[in-house]
C-alpha cells in the first residue's frame, strides 16, 4: 500500500499543519469526483491473493528493516519507508491473531486492525477486529472545500479523518487531527 497522499498540502514551518494549498494529485476531491469514506483508527493490514498476512510497517532512514520486510514506497522527505512485514512478525501478532480468529473466508485486500491493544482504541471495540477498507462507511454530507472540511472534521472528533477513493483508484486523506493543528 502506498501512502495516500493529504488533501492539503502541509506547511513546511509546521508539518503538524496543513495548508490551504490542495496537493498537485488531490485537486479531483475538490472537484466532487470520489467518494469519502471514514478513516478508522487502527493499524493497516493486508490479505493477499495467495492468502498470506501482512502488517504495514514504516522503516525509518538509517534503521534496518525486520525479516521479510517488502518496500513499497520510500518518503524523499524524512528518507522513510513504507511496505509490509508478515503479520506474525509485526508487534501487533498477538492482537492480529485475536482479530482473524473464527474468519476463515476472508477476502483478499486491506484492512484496519483495531481494539482494546491497538492505538489506545479509539474506535471503541471490545474486542480486536478487522475493518474492510473496501466497505468503509460512506460518508454522503461531507463538505467539499477547505473551510466547509475543517469545520466538518471539527465536529466529528469520532472519527480519525476521511478517505477519499476514487474510480480510478487514487486516494486522498484528512485526519480530524489535521484540522485540530491548522485552526
Amino acid at each position: 500500500m502506498r501512502k495516500i497522499p493529504t488533501l492539503f498540502t502541509r506547511d513546511p514551518e509546521n508539518l503538524r499543519k496543513v495548508t490551504r494549498d490542495v496537493h498537485p494529485d488531490c485537486g479531483w476531491v475538490l472537484d466532487g469526483e470520489g467518494e469519502p469514506t471514514r478513516k478508522y483508527d487502527g493499524t493497516c493490514v493486508r490479505l493477499d491473493e495467495s492468502g498470506t498476512w501482512w502488517a504495514r510497517r514504516e522503516v525509518k532512514a538509517g534503521k534496518t528493516a525486520p525479516q521479510g520486510f517488502q518496500a513499497v514506497q520510500q518518503d524523499p522527505a524524512t528518507g522513510k519507508t513504507v511496505g509490509w512485514e508478515p503479520a506474525g512478525l509485526s508487534p501487533f501478532a498477538k492482537v492480529f491473531d485475536q482479530a482473524i480468529a473464527g474468519e476463515p473466508d476472508l477476502p483478499a485486500g486491506t484492512y484496519e486492525l483495531c481494539g482494546p491493544k491497538v492505538n489506545g482504541n479509539p474506535e471503541g471495540y471490545e474486542g480486536h477486529r478487522l475493518v474492510r477498507h473496501e466497505t468503509a462507511e460512506v460518508l454522503a454530507d461531507v463538505p467539499r472545500d477547505y473551510d466547509g472540511l475543517m469545520a466538518w472534521l471539527l465536529d466529528h472528533p469520532q472519527y480519525e479523518g476521511l478517505v477519499w477513493h476514487h474510480p480510478d483508484g487514487r486516494m486522498a486523506k484528512l485526519k480530524y487531527r489535521d484540522a485540530l493543528a491548522s485552526k
